[in-house]
């Protein structure tokens, strides 16, 4: 079996639950979030030991759900349970809060900056998906309000290659929003329907071909697109693509998987879990894409004490991953392939 081995473990005191990571574009920086309503920005010391270099504190009153690097890196935005998003830029060294959106009701639950850069995403408990238009320096347009889930939207990621933002929710769907060229308007482009409970994550392959999603069920699904004229012959509308479910992963977790992550670099898959477990998946060599074989490689069970939230490879680095927990700990890990 392949394993994970523990890098550093990263922790404050008292900083309660922590909700998300995200790595830095070129993978020398993380940012964590949590329910101590702060933004902590980790890099290596000169001794090669990830610090805490950054304390961010004036942006959100409640929890911070997520945040999220831009394509760019120069841009960090960030989910409150207060029902706004922030956006901080670093100037002269240091990181300042330079926008606030307001608009969502309820709790922002996720963020997310799309591939070109010229677009945000965020959604809400609210049930709502708002874009974002990225307009002059620090001012973001709302260019779409999107009410097409009936229950709170969990997760919210974009195309790797194009504007094309896909959600979770707990209405155990997963929906495609893209920009109608006709006139302009956000358009729901396709709705994804296979698990029996919420949908809590997903994420794309390296190519955006295929989708990972994980739920409440205890089950990973593999969805393929089938582009319009696709030589398998599976039926198109109005030009757009048409996503099929082409593989389920199950019996592997015993609670709900929180989050996943597919690897650009190795094509691995990460698994959070509320049993405390990180999983890493492995599709088999020469698998059929439109029935492929994903198997168990690595179960690290009490990674974290408690719930593990977040689930995040390093873009840059081969098999550096980092997790979070509601015990209160980052951990990096380093996967190695047996």
């Amino acid at each position: 079996m392949a394993k994970l081995e523990v890098v550093q473990i990263l922790t404050k005191k008292d900083s309660g639950r922590i909700w998300n990571v995200s790595w830095h574009p070129k993978g020398d920086v993380l940012a964590s979030c949590g329910e101590d309503k702060c933004i902590r920005i980790w890099a290596k010391d000169l001794l090669g030991k990830w610090t805490n270099k950054i304390v961010l504190t004036d942006g959100h009153k409640r929890t911070i759900r997520q945040v999220a690097w831009s394509p760019c890196g120069n841009y960090l935005a960030s989910a409150g349970f207060d029902a706004t998003t922030c956006i901080w830029s670093k100037q002269d060294g240091e990181f300042e809060c330079n926008a606030t959106l307001e608009g969502h009701e309820n709790e922002v639950k996720s963020v997310a900056w799309s591939k070109s850069g010229q677009y945000l995403g965020t959604c809400s408990r609210d049930k709502s998906v708002w874009i974002w238009e990225v307009a002059e320096e620090n001012e973001y347009d709302c260019a779409a309000v999107l009410n097409a889930h009936t229950q709170d939207v969990k997760k919210i990621i974009w195309h790797p290659k194009k504007d094309i933002l896909a959600s979770a929710s707990y209405d155990n769907t997963i929906k495609f929003f893209r920009e109608d060229v006709s006139d302009g308007d956000w358009v729901c482009c396709g709705t994804l329907v296979g698990h029996d409970s919420t949908v809590w994550s997903i994420s794309f392959d390296g190519d955006g071909s295929r989708l990972a999603s994980c739920s409440d069920d205890c089950t990973i699904k593999i969805w393929k697109e089938y582009v319009p004229g696709n030589p398998e012959g599976v039926a198109t509308v109005d030009n757009d693509s048409t996503w099929k479910c082409v593989c389920t992963l199950s019996g592997q977790h015993s609670r709900t998987i929180y989050d996943i992550n597919w690897c650009p670099i190795t094509g691995l898959l990460a698994t959070a879990c509320a049993d405390d477990s990180v999983r890493i998946f492995k599709e088999d060599v020469g698998s059929d894409l439109s029935a492929p074989t994903f198997n168990l490689i690595c179960n690290v069970e009490k990674a974290h004490n408690e719930d593990v939230n977040c689930v995040s490879w390093n873009p840059t680095a081969k098999g550096l991953l980092a997790t979070c927990s509601d015990d209160g700990e980052i951990k990096i890990w380093n996967f190695i392939d047996n």
